[in-house]
Protein backbone atom coordinates (compact mmCIF):
# COMPACT_ATOMS: atom_id res chain seq x y z
CA UNK A 1 0.00 0.00 0.00
CA UNK A 2 1.23 3.27 -0.68
CA UNK A 3 2.41 5.85 2.31
CA UNK A 4 -0.42 8.01 3.03
CA UNK A 5 -0.71 11.20 1.01
CA UNK A 6 0.82 13.20 3.91
CA UNK A 7 4.15 11.93 3.27
CA UNK A 8 4.16 11.07 -0.40
CA UNK A 9 6.87 12.65 -2.05
CA UNK A 10 8.28 14.93 0.89
CA UNK A 11 10.38 12.50 2.14
CA UNK A 12 14.44 12.91 1.89
CA UNK A 13 14.45 9.21 2.86
CA UNK A 14 12.01 7.12 4.27
CA UNK A 15 12.84 7.74 7.86
CA UNK A 16 10.38 8.70 10.84
CA UNK A 17 12.29 10.59 13.71
CA UNK A 18 11.14 9.38 17.21
CA UNK A 19 8.96 11.38 19.26
CA UNK A 20 11.07 11.17 22.91
CA UNK A 21 10.16 12.52 26.13
CA UNK A 22 11.67 15.50 27.10
CA UNK A 23 14.26 15.49 24.05
CA UNK A 24 11.85 16.22 21.27
CA UNK A 25 10.92 20.13 21.20
CA UNK A 26 10.40 22.65 18.27
CA UNK A 27 13.51 23.22 17.01
CA UNK A 28 14.38 19.14 16.78
CA UNK A 29 10.89 18.73 14.80
CA UNK A 30 11.86 21.90 12.46
CA UNK A 31 15.31 20.76 11.65
CA UNK A 32 13.94 17.18 11.17
CA UNK A 33 11.41 17.67 8.99
CA UNK A 34 13.51 20.63 7.06
CA UNK A 35 15.75 17.68 6.53
CA UNK A 36 13.35 15.63 4.67
CA UNK A 37 11.84 13.40 7.40
CA UNK A 38 8.87 13.42 9.57
CA UNK A 39 9.51 15.46 12.97
CA UNK A 40 7.74 14.60 15.79
CA UNK A 41 7.33 15.24 19.52
CA UNK A 42 5.04 13.78 22.45
CA UNK A 43 2.73 16.29 23.57
CA UNK A 44 3.80 15.58 27.25
CA UNK A 45 6.82 17.97 26.14
CA UNK A 46 5.02 21.04 26.35
CA UNK A 47 4.66 21.64 29.88
CA UNK A 48 2.60 24.82 31.09
CA UNK A 49 -0.53 26.72 29.80
CA UNK A 50 -0.78 27.37 26.53
CA UNK A 51 2.84 26.24 25.29
CA UNK A 52 1.10 23.15 23.33
CA UNK A 53 -1.06 25.20 21.28
CA UNK A 54 1.73 27.64 20.63
CA UNK A 55 4.31 24.96 19.77
CA UNK A 56 1.75 23.97 17.25
CA UNK A 57 0.82 26.81 15.77
CA UNK A 58 4.95 27.93 15.25
CA UNK A 59 5.27 24.85 13.77
CA UNK A 60 2.43 25.13 11.01
CA UNK A 61 3.42 28.55 10.33
CA UNK A 62 7.40 27.53 10.12
CA UNK A 63 6.99 24.70 7.68
CA UNK A 64 6.32 24.47 4.36
CA UNK A 65 5.29 22.33 1.83
CA UNK A 66 8.86 21.13 0.68
CA UNK A 67 9.59 20.38 3.91
CA UNK A 68 8.48 16.91 5.42
CA UNK A 69 5.23 16.81 7.90
CA UNK A 70 5.84 16.83 11.54
CA UNK A 71 4.18 14.80 13.88
CA UNK A 72 2.68 14.82 17.33
CA UNK A 73 2.36 11.76 20.10
CA UNK A 74 -0.63 11.13 22.04
CA UNK A 75 0.37 8.37 24.95
CA UNK A 76 -3.77 7.18 25.43
CA UNK A 77 -3.49 5.66 28.93
CA UNK A 78 -6.30 5.94 31.23
CA UNK A 79 -3.62 8.24 33.51
CA UNK A 80 -2.75 10.75 31.08
CA UNK A 81 -5.04 13.76 32.50
CA UNK A 82 -4.13 15.85 29.58
CA UNK A 83 -5.02 13.94 26.57
CA UNK A 84 -8.29 15.52 25.92
CA UNK A 85 -6.84 18.88 26.26
CA UNK A 86 -3.91 17.60 24.10
CA UNK A 87 -6.28 15.53 21.35
CA UNK A 88 -8.52 18.98 20.77
CA UNK A 89 -4.55 21.12 20.23
CA UNK A 90 -4.21 18.62 17.75
CA UNK A 91 -7.49 18.87 15.95
CA UNK A 92 -7.53 23.15 16.08
CA UNK A 93 -4.09 22.52 14.78
CA UNK A 94 -4.88 19.99 12.09
CA UNK A 95 -1.82 17.70 12.79
CA UNK A 96 -1.02 15.86 10.05
CA UNK A 97 0.04 12.85 11.51
CA UNK A 98 -0.36 11.81 14.79
CA UNK A 99 1.34 8.83 16.56
CA UNK A 100 -0.50 7.16 20.09
CA UNK A 101 0.93 4.93 22.55
CA UNK A 102 -0.23 2.53 25.29
CA UNK A 103 -3.46 1.98 23.85
CA UNK A 104 -6.04 2.69 21.13
CA UNK A 105 -9.35 4.40 21.61
CA UNK A 106 -11.79 4.86 18.39
CA UNK A 107 -12.44 8.42 19.85
CA UNK A 108 -8.93 9.82 19.62
CA UNK A 109 -8.79 8.16 15.99
CA UNK A 110 -11.98 9.33 15.12
CA UNK A 111 -11.18 12.97 15.80
CA UNK A 112 -8.03 12.58 13.99
CA UNK A 113 -9.45 11.78 11.11
CA UNK A 114 -12.37 14.43 11.37
CA UNK A 115 -10.16 16.91 9.36
CA UNK A 116 -8.21 14.12 7.07
CA UNK A 117 -5.32 13.31 9.77
CA UNK A 118 -3.14 10.59 10.02
CA UNK A 119 -2.73 8.23 12.51
CA UNK A 120 0.13 5.61 13.57
CA UNK A 121 0.16 3.26 16.48
CA UNK A 122 2.98 1.72 17.76
CA UNK A 123 2.38 -1.44 19.06
CA UNK A 124 4.94 -4.07 20.55
CA UNK A 125 3.24 -7.41 19.45
CA UNK A 126 1.29 -8.40 16.63
CA UNK A 127 -1.67 -9.22 19.01
CA UNK A 128 -2.40 -5.13 19.64
CA UNK A 129 -0.67 -4.39 16.35
CA UNK A 130 -4.46 -6.27 15.20
CA UNK A 131 -6.60 -4.48 18.10
CA UNK A 132 -5.05 -1.06 16.85
CA UNK A 133 -5.90 -1.54 13.21
CA UNK A 134 -9.61 -2.67 14.46
CA UNK A 135 -9.67 0.90 16.14
CA UNK A 136 -8.78 2.15 12.97
CA UNK A 137 -5.39 3.22 12.79
CA UNK A 138 -4.14 3.64 9.43
CA UNK A 139 -0.88 2.63 10.01
CA UNK A 140 1.71 0.90 12.62
CA UNK A 141 5.40 1.22 14.08
CA UNK A 142 6.33 -1.99 15.07
CA UNK A 143 8.50 -1.37 17.96
CA UNK A 144 10.63 -4.32 18.08
CA UNK A 145 13.91 -5.14 20.17
CA UNK A 146 16.57 -2.53 21.01
CA UNK A 147 14.68 0.61 20.66
CA UNK A 148 15.30 3.32 22.97
CA UNK A 149 12.96 4.17 25.79
CA UNK A 150 9.72 1.69 25.74
CA UNK A 151 10.51 -1.13 23.61
CA UNK A 152 9.19 -4.40 23.46
CA UNK A 153 11.48 -7.70 22.86
CA UNK A 154 10.69 -9.71 19.95
CA UNK A 155 13.16 -9.22 17.18
CA UNK A 156 12.08 -6.73 13.93
CA UNK A 157 11.92 -9.52 11.27
CA UNK A 158 9.68 -11.88 13.70
CA UNK A 159 7.15 -8.85 14.21
CA UNK A 160 7.45 -7.34 10.58
CA UNK A 161 6.58 -10.41 9.20
CA UNK A 162 4.10 -11.46 11.42
CA UNK A 163 2.12 -8.08 10.82
CA UNK A 164 3.03 -8.32 6.89
CA UNK A 165 0.77 -11.56 6.76
CA UNK A 166 -2.37 -9.74 7.23
CA UNK A 167 -1.25 -6.01 7.37
CA UNK A 168 -0.99 -4.24 3.88
CA UNK A 169 -0.96 -0.35 5.46
CA UNK A 170 1.73 1.74 6.45
CA UNK A 171 4.35 0.38 8.41
CA UNK A 172 7.17 1.61 10.60
CA UNK A 173 9.96 -0.62 12.22
CA UNK A 174 11.62 0.71 15.40
CA UNK A 175 15.11 -1.08 16.73
CA UNK A 176 18.51 0.18 16.92
CA UNK A 177 18.15 1.89 13.86
CA UNK A 178 21.02 4.37 13.43
CA UNK A 179 22.77 3.96 9.77
CA UNK A 180 21.37 4.10 6.37
CA UNK A 181 22.30 0.62 5.92
CA UNK A 182 19.75 -0.09 8.65
CA UNK A 183 16.73 1.99 7.30
CA UNK A 184 17.53 -0.08 3.99
CA UNK A 185 17.30 -3.31 6.18
CA UNK A 186 13.83 -2.39 7.15
CA UNK A 187 12.45 -2.13 3.94
CA UNK A 188 13.78 -5.36 3.12
CA UNK A 189 12.10 -6.54 5.63
CA UNK A 190 8.92 -5.78 4.76
CA UNK A 191 8.19 -2.20 6.45
CA UNK A 192 8.02 1.29 4.80
CA UNK A 193 9.75 3.31 6.96
CA UNK A 194 12.22 3.12 9.41
CA UNK A 195 11.59 5.23 13.10
CA UNK A 196 14.87 6.50 14.08
CA UNK A 197 15.52 7.64 17.44
CA UNK A 198 18.50 7.24 19.83
CA UNK A 199 21.15 9.23 17.46
CA UNK A 200 18.77 12.34 17.73
CA UNK A 201 19.25 12.57 21.22
CA UNK A 202 23.04 13.67 19.91
CA UNK A 203 22.37 16.02 17.59
CA UNK A 204 22.82 20.11 18.60
CA UNK A 205 19.29 20.90 18.50
CA UNK A 206 17.83 18.16 20.67
CA UNK A 207 17.00 19.42 24.44
CA UNK A 208 19.40 17.12 26.09
CA UNK A 209 21.85 17.11 28.97
CA UNK A 210 25.06 17.87 27.88
CA UNK A 211 26.27 14.65 29.75
CA UNK A 212 23.53 12.67 28.04
CA UNK A 213 24.35 13.41 24.77
CA UNK A 214 28.64 12.84 25.24
CA UNK A 215 26.57 8.84 26.69
CA UNK A 216 25.34 8.32 23.32
CA UNK A 217 28.76 9.38 21.57
CA UNK A 218 30.52 7.41 24.03
CA UNK A 219 28.11 4.10 24.65
CA UNK A 220 27.50 1.21 22.88
CA UNK A 221 25.01 -1.65 22.75
CA UNK A 222 26.22 -3.15 26.14
CA UNK A 223 25.44 -0.08 27.66
CA UNK A 224 21.91 -0.35 27.67
CA UNK A 225 19.32 -2.34 30.40
CA UNK A 226 15.77 -2.88 29.94
CA UNK A 227 13.81 -2.71 32.62
CA UNK A 228 9.95 -1.46 33.69
CA UNK A 229 11.19 -0.13 37.19
CA UNK A 230 11.03 3.85 35.75
CA UNK A 231 7.65 4.01 34.28
CA UNK A 232 5.96 0.62 34.86
CA UNK A 233 6.30 -0.01 31.07
CA UNK A 234 9.46 -1.70 30.31
CA UNK A 235 12.14 -0.25 28.75
CA UNK A 236 15.65 0.32 27.31
CA UNK A 237 17.91 2.99 28.91
CA UNK A 238 21.46 3.97 29.39
CA UNK A 239 23.53 2.19 32.41
CA UNK A 240 25.86 4.94 33.21
CA UNK A 241 22.57 6.88 33.79
CA UNK A 242 21.11 4.81 35.59
CA UNK A 243 23.98 4.21 37.98
CA UNK A 244 24.22 8.32 38.51
CA UNK A 245 21.30 8.18 39.83
CA UNK A 246 22.75 5.68 42.67
CA UNK A 247 20.91 2.49 41.19
CA UNK A 248 22.69 -0.63 40.41
CA UNK A 249 21.69 -1.31 36.58
CA UNK A 250 22.57 -5.00 37.13
CA UNK A 251 20.43 -5.38 40.32
CA UNK A 252 17.25 -3.58 39.77
CA UNK A 253 13.46 -4.55 40.99
CA UNK A 254 10.89 -5.16 38.45
CA UNK A 255 7.80 -3.01 39.06
CA UNK A 256 4.22 -3.46 39.32
CA UNK A 257 2.65 -2.69 35.40
CA UNK A 258 -0.81 -1.58 37.33
CA UNK A 259 1.31 1.25 39.16
CA UNK A 260 1.93 2.55 35.10
CA UNK A 261 0.86 6.39 35.99
CA UNK A 262 1.52 8.86 33.09
CA UNK A 263 0.32 11.55 35.01
CA UNK A 264 3.28 11.30 37.35
CA UNK A 265 5.46 12.69 33.98
CA UNK A 266 3.83 16.22 33.86
CA UNK A 267 5.37 17.02 37.37
CA UNK A 268 8.79 18.08 37.75
CA UNK A 269 10.00 15.31 40.34
CA UNK A 270 10.00 12.10 38.25
CA UNK A 271 13.11 10.67 37.45
CA UNK A 272 12.52 8.54 34.42
CA UNK A 273 13.49 10.44 31.20
CA UNK A 274 15.27 13.65 33.61
CA UNK A 275 18.23 11.93 35.04
CA UNK A 276 17.66 7.93 34.15
CA UNK A 277 18.08 8.16 30.27
CA UNK A 278 16.10 6.29 27.66
CA UNK A 279 18.17 4.72 24.98
CA UNK A 280 18.41 2.26 21.96
CA UNK A 281 21.01 -0.41 20.99
CA UNK A 282 21.95 1.33 17.94
CA UNK A 283 24.31 4.21 19.30
CA UNK A 284 27.36 2.37 18.29
CA UNK A 285 26.72 4.29 15.19
CA UNK A 286 27.19 7.76 16.40
CA UNK A 287 31.01 9.02 16.93
CA UNK A 288 29.58 12.75 17.34
CA UNK A 289 27.24 15.40 18.20
CA UNK A 290 25.69 17.08 15.21
CA UNK A 291 23.23 19.24 14.06
CA UNK A 292 19.83 17.08 12.94
CA UNK A 293 20.57 18.16 9.11
CA UNK A 294 23.88 16.73 9.38
CA UNK A 295 22.55 13.14 10.68
CA UNK A 296 19.88 13.30 8.10
CA UNK A 297 22.51 13.93 5.68
CA UNK A 298 24.93 11.02 6.77
CA UNK A 299 22.04 8.35 6.72
CA UNK A 300 20.74 9.56 3.48
CA UNK A 301 24.89 8.78 1.73
CA UNK A 302 24.67 5.72 3.60
CA UNK A 303 20.89 4.80 2.91
CA UNK A 304 21.79 5.53 -0.97
CA UNK A 305 25.39 3.76 -0.72
CA UNK A 306 23.47 0.50 0.25
CA UNK A 307 20.74 0.77 -2.17
CA UNK A 308 23.94 1.01 -4.73
CA UNK A 309 25.75 -2.25 -3.51
CA UNK A 310 22.21 -4.42 -3.45
CA UNK A 311 21.17 -3.40 -6.82
CA UNK A 312 24.54 -3.43 -8.21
Amino acid sequence: MPLPTALQGRLTIPAVAAPMFIVSKPELVLAECRAGIVGSFPSLNARGEGVLDAWLARLNAELTPADAPFAVNLIVHRSNLRLAGDLALVVKHRVPIVIISLGAKEEVIAAVHSYGGVVFHDVTDDRYARKAVEKGADGLIAVAAGAGGHAGTLSPFALVTEIRRWFDGPLALSGAIATGDAILAAQAAGADLAYVGSPFIATEEADADARYKAMIVEGGAADIVYSNLFTGVHGNYLAPSIRASGLDPDRLPTSDPSKMDFAELTGGDKKAWRDIWGCGQGIGAVDAVVSAGELVARLAREYEAARRRLLG
